[in-house]
């Protein structure tokens, strides 16, 4: 039984940063091809939602490395995965919000 996706305001400005970054410094058609590639794995997270490493246990929180740029955290709560953060790798890795 898939779950149903919910994004948190973090989730939702964190991604479209990600979108405008790959859009000024690549091209819309880029940033179209991320967003597409997003879809199918939230596709297939909703099929199979414990795919990501536990990074804090404690709170649930898991982590999947999208791309070697990006980070998803997300945690699982009521039937729902919450998505939390899209998180930039190539930021300081103390400055990682969750």
């Amino acid at each position: 039984m898939a779950l149903e996706i919910k994004w948190t305001k973090r989730a939702e400005i964190s991604f479209q940063r990600i979108v405008e970054y790959i859009e000024e410094e690549w091209s819309e058609k880029t940033a179209a091809k991320f967003v597409k590639k997003v879809n199918m794995f939230l596709k297939a997270l909703e099929l199979q939602p414990d795919i990501g490493k536990i990074e804090v246990e404690d709170k649930g929180i898991r982590g999947f490395v999208f791309s070697r740029q990006t980070t998803i955290f997300y945690r699982i709560k009521n039937n729902r995965i919450i998505l939390l953060n899209f998180f930039d790798n190539r930021k300081n890795s103390k400055s990682k919000r969750i």
